[in-house]
């Protein structure tokens, strides 16, 4: 392929590099110059241009890329018409993506005019979704290197999409005291989102004691069903093989393929079989429908691809799902979860450090310092959000006017920091398993953080609090489950659930957080200052 500056009178054929316009002339970047085009730019003025000519032997980028495109599409994949060099490839039905990374990365080095790009390995996909696109870089392209190329494919056909063939799934929560009816069911409505892209439903909802015998039983039924694929939710995390939820699979007859996977939320997965059917011990983060490594079994088991210890094993790279507090990154845009717990800000303190004002009301980055707090919680996926209010429980109204709050007064706020918890969690809804508890003088908490503790206690429904924790150091908010809550009537005077926390011991979560907003609030004037500086 030639390319360079080209006179006029011999550019006829050749195809421009670069948009040329002279007056009311315009040759645009890739169009096959003609003889009426000639003429019109040698009478604007112009006496030559940057062309591209194929040489014996070159292809054209468009008849390039469609022959490439078409040597790698598999089955459940289709290809799109060529245009300036590209043609994408989409999937034809909804499945998992299949790659074989290898001879893709091998096409990669033919020659550096030739190029595949796809999606991640093993990826979920709907039916039209891109997959992969092929570009070839320059306007032509040796015709040998193009043979190359489809000879190091072969009949390979590197880039497929396994369709969803699984159609029915049996699902069997364990219970315990103090959990709710209603998380099973909103486990169970998630489960339901997640198996529609596939076609699939719950075949079964069987509700059985958090006990390895009446499991085993339930599993036993579940298999001998017409369920493909049996997921386990338990009412605690499995955190052994020795564990209920393992020691029953094997009580029934099963085996375990694996415990625990690399992939972050997801860890606690257990992989288990029996009489051929796959089961699938589900971490507690499964009971939100935000992405986590249940997913990644999931969706290639209802693809019919095999999920093996190996392939658990291999999951670390790529497996860090979770956001980072500082900078999060949606995993599903458009599709934000509903948290099960609540968010609680305590505004009703009469701010005695602070001399005459309030703190609560002062102005801190154009709003007042209660205002912020509260609209972290809103901006959360903690709802309802409730406000305890006392001390100027007029002018702290004020100041949250227009924002989506239930107000909770407290006429007892002079006893202490305790009534107003005791106050806001009982006007609590019945169903809520738990609060977020936040303080109304910590203005730069951030609705990340208030995410970040309901999704641990996804992670362990039967803990009694999660608390963020900086260099080891517990901060605020707070989450307190309603198992907590009648300890919580026990307080007295300023005890905040610090008392209670310690006395829980191990069923407290403590998540660390790079996030020095978790241990400042404001009490002092210099405090206040410091932070409008």
């Amino acid at each position: 392929m030639k390319f360079g500056p080209v006179a006029i009178a011999d550019a006829v054929g050749s195809v421009a590099a670069h948009s040329v316009r002279a007056g009311e002339v315009i040759v645009r970047k890739g169009a096959t110059i003609t003889e009426d085009d000639a003429r019109r730019l040698a009478g604007a003025g112009v006496t030559e241009l940057v062309a591209v000519r194929l040489e014996a032997g070159d292809v054209d980028e468009n008849v390039a890329a469609e022959r490439l495109a078409r040597a790698l599409a598999g089955r459940g994949v289709v290809t799109e018409a060529p245009f300036t060099g590209r043609v994408n490839l989409f999937a034809a039905a909804a499945g998992v993506l299949m790659l074989d990374v290898q001879a893709l990365e091998a096409f990669n080095t033919i020659d550096e005019a030739i190029t595949v790009a796809t999606l991640p390995a093993l990826r979920a996909v709907v039916a039209g979704e891109m997959v992969a696109t092929v570009k070839i870089i320059p306007y032509g392209v040796p015709g040998q290197r193009v043979e190359d190329a489809i000879g190091r494919i072969g009949a390979l056909r590197p880039i497929a999409v396994n369709e969803y063939q699984s159609k029915s799934v049996a699902v069997i929560s364990t219970l315990l005291p103090g959990l709710k009816p209603s998380v099973v069911d909103k486990t169970l409505r998630v489960m339901a989102e997640r198996l529609a892209p596939a076609g699939a439903r719950l075949e079964s909802d069987e509700r059985v004691p958090h006990q390895s015998g009446p499991l085993a039983e339930a599993i036993r039924k579940a298999v001998a069903g017409p369920a493909e694929i049996v997921v386990v939710f338990g009412a605690s995390a499995i955190t052994d093989r020795r564990d209920v939820i393992p020691l029953a699979l094997q009580e029934a007859g099963g085996r375990i393929e694996h415990l625990g996977m690399p992939v972050d939320p997801g860890n606690l997965l257990l992989l288990g079989e029996l009489d051929g059917k796959l089961v699938i011990g589900a971490p507690g983060c499964a009971r939100s429908p935000k992405e986590n490594g249940f997913d990644w079994v999931l969706q290639r088991a209802l693809a019919g691809v095999p999920v093996t210890r190996a392939d658990i094993q291999k999951m670390g790279v790529g497996g860090l799902l979770m956001e980072i507090v500082t900078r999060p990154q949606p995993r599903a845009p458009g599709h934000q979860a509903v948290a099960a717990v609540a968010g609680l800000v305590l505004a009703a303190g009469r701010s005695t450090r602070m001399g005459e004002r309030n703190k609560l009301l002062q102005m801190v980055r154009g709003e007042p310092l209660v205002r912020h707090a509260v609209k972290a919680q809103l901006a959360s996926r903690a709802a309802p959000v409730l406000v305890v209010t006392g001390h100027q429980a007029a002018e702290v109204k004020a100041a949250l006017a227009g924002l989506d709050v239930v107000f909770v007064d407290n006429p007892d706020f002079a006893a202490g920091l305790s009534s107003s918890v005791r106050a806001g969690l009982g006007a609590l809804p019945d169903d809520v398993p738990g609060a977020v508890v936040s303080l109304g003088d910590m203005p730069n908490v951030t609705p990340q953080v208030i995410d970040r503790l309901s999704e641990a206690f996804a992670d362990r429904p039967d803990a009694l609090a999660v608390v963020p924790t900086l260099f080891g150091q517990r901060g605020n908010p707070v989450l307190l489950s309603r198992a907590l809550f009648p300890a919580v009537e026990r307080l007295s005077g300023d005890q905040g659930a610090r008392r209670l926390l310690d006395a829980a011991g191990e069923s407290v979560v403590e998540v660390p957080l790079d996030d020095p907003a978790i241990a400042i609030d404001v009490d002092t004037p210099e405090a206040l200052k410091a932070l409008t500086g």
